[in-house]
């Protein structure tokens, strides 16, 4: 793995927000494209941002409290909005909120993504006139390379360069491959995402938590509601639960989870992602950290069993590291809590929430742990960890015993099921 990426893989939880012009309407980031309004029209919202709420230390605070280890900001939208101080146009916030948020991580150990959008409705020729003429084609890409050139000189060193808005080409149209040359000259440790039509150095599944095949570094990008930007009729918010499935699922894949908030126009804060965030941080520092940071590739396949080394639970998902099994108790069973296919001996379990061991016994691969509380004793997630006398292994199949022959692991033909 390249050295470069070491962090990245090790973040496991990052923080990403949406703010714009956009963030004034309510109605989501795409609202220029989606109501068709005209730039002149939209432009003239920028007399109205003035960001009064907008505070980059209570956001980094925020970042820390959840446990989250960087930042992604987004720079530009497609609506071609600069939240930092530009020399090439005068369509931009009159603070420069990409320094502050900058400074404000740095001050804090937190990296931080710029992102950046390669189109642009605002500034002409746009990427429509592009497809349609060479000649501005030729202009539009001169354009992005010296906005994109302007934004990592003024703010280096960054960790990512986080690209999105790469409609309507591909990676020969928008040059990537020179792209990324000019900004690796300017920054040669900085990440990219693939959203220029390359690769990039990691991937990032967007609203939904799916590990690449083959491996690579991974990011998967999910909104607190179902909008990036602040949506003032959205109020479908995820609960820390969910949050704790997402970090498990990216604990097991070895990704990790970005996760969006919307402040408001003003710049403040949503208080339920306030809440959320805050909550999830906390049950982190309860014991959920270990089960979650620095885990291992710990999945399972439904039709073969492979090189897998995980299976699955009505009692919630496991995670590993070394020779340690973590048991995410998402639906507590009540006094004894028992589970089968262990090819290993445990050796002691804890109850990670109260550190307190809990009793257990064990025979061909069935745990049974006794003497539990009746009712969860966290109120989001209880954590259990069984160390082992090696590392971790579960194998059961859809028998009540594994066959001595051949078998499928679940699945004897491909299916649609989700795991």
């Amino acid at each position: 793995m390249d050295n470069r990426t070491d962090w990245f893989v090790n973040a496991r939880y990052g923080l990403f927000i949406h703010y714009g012009l956009y963030s004034l309407l309510g109605r989501g980031e795409w609202v220029m494209n989606r109501e068709q309004i005209p730039p002149e029209e939209y432009a003239k919202l920028a007399n109205h941002f003035h960001a009064e709420k907008f505070d980059a230390d209570q956001i980094a605070d925020l970042a820390v409290a959840a446990g989250m280890r960087y930042v992604t900001f987004t720079t530009m939208h497609h609506d071609g909005f600069r939240l930092y101080d530009t020399q090439l146009s005068n369509f931009k916030s009159k603070r420069d909120l990409t320094a502050e948020i900058i400074a404000a991580c740095r001050k804090r150990g937190l990296r931080i993504a710029l992102y950046h959008s390669l189109n642009n409705w605002m500034d002409k020729p746009d990427s429509v006139d592009a497809l349609e003429d060479k000649a501005a084609y030729e202009k539009f890409i001169a354009n992005t390379f010296v906005r994109i050139r302007e934004l990592v000189t003024k703010y280096n060193p960054i960790d990512t360069l986080w690209y999105d808005g790469w409609w309507p080409f591909n990676a020969e149209g928008w040059r990537g491959e020179e792209m990324n040359a000019m900004v690796r000259a300017i920054q040669p440790h900085i990440l990219f995402n693939g959203r220029n039509g390359l690769p990039g150095d990691f991937g990032t599944p967007e609203g939904h938590v799916t590990a690449p095949t083959p491996w690579r570094p991974w990011e998967a990008c999910i909104t607190h509601n179902n909008s990036w930007c602040f949506h003032a009729g959205d109020h479908d918010w995820k609960r820390p639960g969910d949050l704790v499935d997402m970090l498990a699922k990216v604990a097991v894949g070895k990704g990790n989870l970005l996760f969006n908030i919307g402040p408001r126009g003003d710049g403040s804060i949503p208080e339920a992602s306030v809440k959320v965030l805050t909550a999830v941080g906390d049950w982190l520092k309860r014991g959920g950290a270990e089960a979650i940071f620095d885990t291992e590739i710990f999945t399972f396949d439904l039709r073969e069993r492979g090189n897998h080394r995980a299976d699955w639970s009505f009692h919630g998902p496991f995670t590993a590291k070394a020779n340690n099994l973590y048991c995410l108790v998402r639906r507590w069973p009540g006094s004894t809590l028992t589970f089968a296919g262990l090819e290993c001996r445990v050796r002691s379990a804890t109850l990670l929430n109260t550190q307190q061991p809990v009793a257990f016994t064990q025979a061909d691969g069935k745990v049974t742990l006794t003497g539990l509380p009746e009712v969860a004793p966290d109120f989001i997630c209880p954590v259990i960890r069984f160390e082992c006398d090696r590392p971790p292994v579960l194998y059961l199949t859809g028998g009540l015993r594994t066959p001595a022959v051949p078998h499928p692991h679940y699945d004897p033909c491909p299916s649609d099921i989700a795991h």
